[in-house]
């Protein structure tokens, strides 16, 4: 234990760590506290999840609050999630009592009793969404300075999730909105895992308050135990004919070797792959299982229920995501933090961040994380504390009649070996990507502000908004085109006195509580058995269909269109329903990375027998291809494939540079490879018209008018109110990437 550190602290908060016999303060708790005791600057403390920075922020918090009592809430704690929230502070619940310390957590699921009580005195910690602190901004605008005029501090959980997020610039709208009420700005904590450029975070956390952030970053690291499995299943909705093959690309299976024979010897039956699973999970009492889709959850949850039935043992498992009811996934985590009891969670990225689900034993991922950062993350949920990390990883494939070579290499196994070795070997993680023209965000602050004064005089409206450091790069002369535009469609009008007010246009938007998120809320249909609640789907089932909601089959007994219920019953045939997913954006340098490991000789040693062996078969391929001297290969008369080998972002440029040059694109994976039609009639020939697309390259604005207006629309909320030509600036600025498209064809 640092004695001068520890000595700092309230007596009240030396008490609790002497009563839970903690040894020491970690290294990274001493620097916080010094670095908060000491400074007046905002700071971000990273470290690993379970590593107690929760503690390292509210200690040294604590201490100052008892040392100089605030008149109002002192310490405003911003989370991403509602579940986050309700858990983060349990463990301290005996320290905050010692130390008189009121906490409330604040957001939809919390009584209208509860909240009103807390702001009679209004004093100690506030927990709260963004959602529910927009609200209060909205409101509450004439109790904002009893609330938190002598605010000291916000805390800010996750930040990762936050920094290169509308709902992140929406928390620093917020914030700058809230100082306009305080003598002194509060200091911004914030907490992290995982942080791709830092120096982005701090510039986020800094916003436009004047005051400095200051890092402080964990040393050191945990052990890693890592080890991947790979699985080949059949293509079990395969036609009786299958389609003729593009072909004169060298494929696997195609050639000289014996390729062909040793992927078969790979397939297996999907059945094996949930019995591994299952095994897995048998062999120890706590796993968190992730997948990438609510489906993927959904199907090990109710294979790994379906084998433990069959072998006659006990079943543990849960399924953890958004559409899950909050009851089964409070069940879910309470089940994890039973230390004497096995428990098994099948989750998406709601168990991602930092729940508390007690001491695991292992983490599963099955298939490739959809971020170098998201892999951090849940590697830092497993093995026990102060132990190794263990992440066993399941890479999957399913046999299909290969078009093209493009279709036959395995994309999800080179990407789960980039990601980890971006981060194993570089401790690389994607920096944030912040747009500069947030015109969704801009709607969405303007009606907020105006809505909470009444009335504004468009000076004054534009004093307010375009102050907000997010919407820093907004010229007057473009937030002027917006207001015009919102007067044209009666979101906004003008009183008598030349004033701004809602408009009846936007009356059913604002004053809708969905109006207080910045991302879309889909209208889903709640699912009850009997009164209990299971969840929600995004769309009405028909009736007598089967669905799997929570780990469970469910037949439709009835659908109430009109209250959005679908009435269900256990069932025991497959479900029809099946869940959408959106597809991830990845990083050029994780597609790099993948064309690295693809071309060399690589071995890892925590590849087992079967993922190296489809690793050996796709470097054999590629060798034949002679995809290191160039990623353009022939499938037929003047048609080629492209392997750019870039981002998602730059392959949608791309797909638009050539698309603007006339190439016609018969096929893409995103963002893998593309398929075109040409009038070149050869290889050579091609290159050297992509060679002339790079030399003159278009603008990202002429690029960006090839776009619909309906697909730009659907990019961001509300983006339906802004005026077309500035969703097309936006789009030119923040979704495209001429420099990073050219730079790919170069490479080709």
């Amino acid at each position: 234990m640092s004695a001068d550190t520890f000595y700092r602290l309230a007596p009240f908060i030396r008490e609790y760590i002497y009563r839970e016999k903690w040894p020491t303060l970690r290294p990274v708790q001493v620097d916080a506290i010094n670095a908060i005791l000491d400074e007046q600057n905002h700071v971000l403390i990273c470290s690993a999840t379970a590593s107690g920075k929760t503690e390292a922020a509210l200690f040294p918090i604590l201490t100052l609050l008892e040392l100089d009592p605030p008149a109002s809430i002192g310490v405003l704690y911003i989370g991403p999630l509602k579940a986050l929230i309700n858990d983060q502070f349990l463990r301290l619940t005996g320290l905050l009592a010692e130390g008189d310390v009121p906490v409330q957590s604040w957001h939809g699921d919390v009584s209208q009793s509860k909240r009103q009580r807390f702001l009679k005195r209004a004093r100690g910690i506030l927990q709260i969404t963004p959602e529910s602190l927009e609200a209060m901004l909205m409101h509450r605008t004439f109790e904002l300075k009893r609330l938190f005029g002598d605010l000291r501090f916000v805390v800010i959980d996750e930040v990762h999730a936050f920094v290169d997020s509308d709902r992140g610039r929406q928390v620093m709208c917020q914030l700058e909105r809230l100082a306009r009420y305080q003598a002194v700005p509060a200091r911004r904590i914030g907490l992290s895992a995982t942080l791709g450029e830092p120096e982005k975070a701090l510039s986020w956390l800094r916003g436009a308050s004047g005051i400095d952030a200051s890092p402080v970053m964990a040393s050191g690291g945990r052990t890693i135990e890592l080890a991947l499995e790979y699985f080949l299943f059949p293509d079990l909705d395969a036609l009786p004919e299958t389609p003729v093959k593009e072909s004169s690309a060298p494929s696997i299976g195609a050639g000289d070797g014996d390729d062909g024979h040793a992927l078969e010897g790979l397939i297996v039956d999907p059945d094996a792959f949930y019995s591994h699973l299952h095994s897995m999970t048998q062999r120890v009492r706590k796993t968190l299982i992730f997948a990438n889709s609510r489906q993927a959850t959904e199907d090990i949850g109710l294979n790994l229920r379906r084998i433990s039935e069959l072998e006659g043992l006990p079943s543990f498992y849960h399924v953890h995501h958004g559409n899950v009811a909050a009851p089964l996934r409070e069940s879910a985590e309470e089940a994890m933090k039973e230390e004497d009891q096995p428990a098994c969670v099948a989750a998406t990225v709601t168990l991602e961040l930092g729940i508390d689900v007690g001491q695991l034993d292992q983490v599963l991922q099955v298939n490739s994380t959809h971020a170098v950062s998201s892999f951090v993350q849940r590697l830092g949920r497993s093995g026990r504390r102060d132990g190794p990390a263990r992440m066993f990883f399941y890479s999957t494939e399913t046999v299909s009649d290969a078009r093209h070579f493009g279709d036959e290499i395995p994309w999800d196994l080179l990407q789960t070996l980039a990601t980890i070795q971006l981060y194993v070997e570089e401790k690389w993680i994607e920096p944030p990507l912040i747009p500069r023209l947030p015109f969704s965000l801009l709607y969405h602050q303007t009606m907020s502000i105006l809505y909470s004064h009444t009335e504004l005089s468009p000076p004054q409206l534009a004093e307010r908004v375009l102050t907000l450091s997010p919407l820093k790069h907004v010229t007057a002369e473009r937030f002027r085109q917006l207001l015009h535009h919102l007067l044209d469609i009666e979101h906004l009008e003008r009183t008598e006195r030349g004033r701004l007010i809602i408009g009846v246009g936007a009356e059913k938007t604002v004053n809708n509580y969905r109006f207080f998120a910045v991302f879309r809320a889909p209208e889903d249909y709640r699912v009850r058995d009997k009164s209990r609640e299971i969840g929600t789907i995004p769309d009405a089932p028909a009736v007598d269909s089967t669905l799997v909601l929570a780990g469970f089959m469910w037949r439709v007994l009835s659908v109430d269109t009109e209250r959005r219920i679908v009435e269900v019953t256990r069932a025991k045939r497959k479900g029809d329903m099946t869940w959408s997913s959106i597809p991830p954006d990845i990083h050029t340098r994780v597609l790099r990375m993948m064309r690295e490991i693809l071309l060399s000789d690589r071995d890892f040693i925590y590849l087992s027998d079967r993922a190296r062996r489809r690793l050996g078969i796709a470097r054999q391929a590629a060798h034949r291809a002679d995809l290191a001297t160039s990623s353009i290969l022939p499938l037929a008369d003047r048609r080629f494939l492209l392997l750019p080998w870039c981002g998602t972002r730059q392959f949608a440029t791309l797909v638009l540079l050539l698309r603007n040059h006339g190439f016609g694109i018969t096929h893409l994976r995103p963002p893998y490879y593309l398929a075109l039609q040409t009038d070149c009639a050869s290889a050579a020939e091609f290159r050297d018209r992509l060679a002339n697309i790079c030399a003159h390259a278009p603008s990202a604005s002429t690029l960006a008018q090839l776009v619909p207006g309906y697909e730009l629309q659907r990019l961001n909320k509300y983006n339906p109110y802004i005026p077309e030509a500035l969703l097309r600036l936006a789009y030119s600025v923040d979704y495209l990437d001429i420099d990073g498209a050219v730079k790919s064809i170069d490479m080709c």
